[in-house]
């Protein structure tokens, strides 16, 4: 678990300073500077937890199955960060900046992170029970 979280908060790290940069110096809008960062940390995420984490986990897999179902996968954790932003924000009326950034940063991360985790030990990188990387 030490490994996948080095990786995910090196994954953070880019997607944020990325967005931060594509927002402001680049001056980008949101979605495209969300999307291209958002790309980056998947890229960092993966590579991290490749190489890392599940280095000896996945041997004679393909590296292009695993990239997909990684995207595939961190897809459906940004989903569930965007449901639990838009539920706060658009259903319960929370719409200051504290209540986005409880929703969307704090509650859908942590929900997105257990959805991640599990969906990379299970279904990109195939640890089977009793199975340690």
């Amino acid at each position: 678990m030490a490994g996948f979280a080095v990786a995910g908060c090196c994954a953070y790290a880019v997607d944020l300073g990325l967005f931060l940069w594509l927002r402001g110096p680049a001056g980008l809008g949101p979605l495209t500077a969300k999307s291209l960062s958002f790309l980056a940390g998947c890229t960092v995420a993966y590579a991290g937890n490749a190489v890392g984490t599940y280095r000896g986990a996945t041997a004679g897999t393909s590296r292009l199955r695993q990239a997909a179902v990684f995207l595939a996968v961190n897809l459906a954790g940004a989903l569930v960060q965007l449901a639990c932003l838009g539920v706060s924000h658009y259903l319960l009326g929370l719409t200051s900046r504290r209540a986005d950034v409880v929703s969307g940063a704090g509650i859908g991360m942590a929900l997105a992170t257990c959805l991640r985790f599990w969906g990379t030990r299970r279904l990109v990188f195939r640890i089977s029970r009793g199975t340690r990387p």
